[in-house]
């Protein structure tokens, strides 16, 4: 009789641990591939938050650089609508104020709508039109590579090239330095 309840609690504890087992889902038992990251639905709208600094402006009779005399700082604000992962819009408003002699003020505002292009590798390349309020007006194409991804924003790095005509001024052409964050 002892023989026999062995037999009949390892055949229990056998159903038990086969019912177990299919009950556990097929997932946890069966190797899985890592979930694929998130894509981004397209269109998709993102924002970003800089500060300028324009260095070196040369037109037909001199070359200036900032920080001899003066100092000219700009904070972009802008929306990027990317239609698509390669192309999109953008909309950047940049004040400018400029310390000098003690005292500074805000010298310009400038309207700065472009066409952006995706060139990989985190670069992108914006051709912009620049409406400033002081009268000029004129091209800027800027080259931007974002430098560290997190997990909210992303930072950026970029060289914008402005050309300015109008306001009865010569021709002129600045190389900058912007950075910045992406959200």
């Amino acid at each position: 009789m002892l023989l026999h309840v062995a037999q009949t609690s390892r055949l229990i504890a056998s159903l038990v641990a086969f019912t177990c087992l299919l009950t556990i889902p097929v997932q946890m038992v069966a190797q899985t591939e890592p979930p694929l990251p998130p894509t981004s639905t397209y269109p998709r709208m993102v924002g970003y938050l800089g500060i300028l600094h324009p260095l070196v402006t040369v037109d037909g009779q001199r070359a200036e650089t900032n920080f001899a005399g003066y100092y000219v700082v700009g904070f972009p604000i802008g929306l990027n609508l990317w239609k698509t992962k390669q192309i999109g819009f953008s909309m950047e408003v940049v004040p400018l104020i400029r310390a000098e002699n003690g005292s500074s003020r805000v010298s310009n505002v400038l309207f700065h709508p472009g066409l952006l292009v995706n060139l990989g590798h985190d670069i992108t390349f914006a051709g912009r039109l620049a409406f400033e309020t002081s009268g000029r007006y004129g091209i800027t194409p800027v080259l931007n590579k974002i430098v560290r991804r997190g997990q909210i924003v992303n930072y950026f790095i970029a060289m914008p090239l402005p050309v300015r005509f109008g306001n009865n001024r010569p021709l002129s052409a600045t190389i900058g330095l912007q950075a910045g964050v992406v959200f």
